[in-house]
């Protein structure tokens, strides 16, 4: 367990700073978590407890002290974030770049949906914030704004922001929201989906699309609500389905493009699920013990990828060295900047 000491006690060094406010007592055992976490890259609490460096060889005695600290209220993953998420949030926004965020849901089998927005970091995205619900239905609304307007609290003033989500999110109350906030927007949508292009009949979006290749249509109104957006339609040769997304521009193929850029939230999941933690093997059912996993767990991801980056800052490899000068020339030969 001598690893897992290191690192929580670099962790715990961080957390301290990061968090003046948060008892100290919770500060250590979050800390001791994290580092086993990074070690191990288990959810399974039995497999978790047995890393954790505690005083004591009981393994219920063990599994005993990681449920009482995943049962803490003191314990709140948006106050624990807060530090972590402004900093990646300022880091992004540098330079007047846009802020690529990412909604989206994962299941974890039938019993548990968790609901994350993630900002996306190079080709990898880190969580933000998240709601855990029970069962394997889509989350709604309501869940989905408290976390956005989470985010909006924490970005930089006047920091510009391109919100994408996948086809099971996006409703009338959503558009209205990313519209009131000046959000720019990416969103796919479902092919059933009312719409009304001012030159015809209202129709669906599936029937817009049916038989194109691309095809751009501004001032669509959506929904029985007449929500006003933009759409671009794109079916890709080899892909089952076409694109179908809303957006805030005008619509283009660059624009339908920039939809990639909610992909990166993918490695992000298999980094929680199947290729890194094995959130699957968790065996909690309550949704407020899995978010206090999931915290853990994001924490463990902000702490790799701050110390990879302060890494590559202070001791760049050759590589890395040419990476950033070609950044450089093509950043001062634009006169501007672009997101990452």
């Amino acid at each position: 367990m001598g690893t897992v000491r290191k690192l929580s006690a670099e962790v715990e060094r961080g957390l301290a700073e990061a968090l003046p406010g948060l008892r100290k007592t919770v500060v250590g055992k979050l800390a001791l978590v994290v580092g086993a976490m990074i070690e191990g890259q288990t959810p399974n609490t039995v497999e978790l407890a047995n890393l954790l460096p505690l005083p004591t060889e009981r393994q219920d005695m063990r599994e005993q002290w990681l449920r009482r600290l995943l049962k803490n209220p003191l314990l709140a993953a948006t106050a624990v974030m807060e530090p972590f998420a402004r900093a990646a949030l300022a880091r992004a926004a540098r330079n007047g770049q846009t802020v690529l965020l990412t909604m989206d849901q994962t299941d974890l089998g039938n019993r548990m949906a968790l609901l994350v927005v993630a900002l996306r970091v190079g080709d990898r995205a880190l969580p933000l914030v998240w709601r855990a619900e029970a069962g394997p239905a889509n989350i709604g609304f309501e869940a989905q704004q408290r976390l956005l307007e989470q985010v909006l609290a924490w970005l930089p003033p006047a920091a510009k922001v391109l919100l994408s989500a996948d086809r099971f999110y996006p409703s009338a109350a959503l558009f209205g929201w990313v519209q009131t906030h000046g959000w720019g927007y990416r969103l796919r949508l479902k092919g059933s989906v009312l719409a009304d292009t001012g030159q015809d009949d209202e129709t669906t979006i599936g029937a817009l699309a049916q038989g194109v290749t691309e095809r751009y249509l501004p001032g669509v109104r959506l929904f029985t609500q007449g929500v006003m957006t933009h759409l671009g339609i794109l079916h890709e040769a080899g892909h089952p389905e076409p694109w179908i997304i809303a957006m805030d521009c005008t619509p283009s193929r660059a624009a339908v493009l920039d939809y990639a850029a909610r992909w990166a939230i993918e490695p992000m999941f298999s980094d929680f699920k199947g290729r890194g933690f094995n959130l699957e093997g968790s065996q909690l059912w309550h949704a407020d013990r899995l978010e206090r996993l999931v915290l853990v767990m994001a924490l463990a991801m902000h702490w790799c990828v701050r110390v990879g980056q302060d890494d590559a800052a202070e001791r760049p490899t050759p590589l890395e060295k040419k990476c950033a000068s070609k950044a450089i020339r093509t950043i001062g030969a634009s006169g501007s900047s672009t997101a990452a």
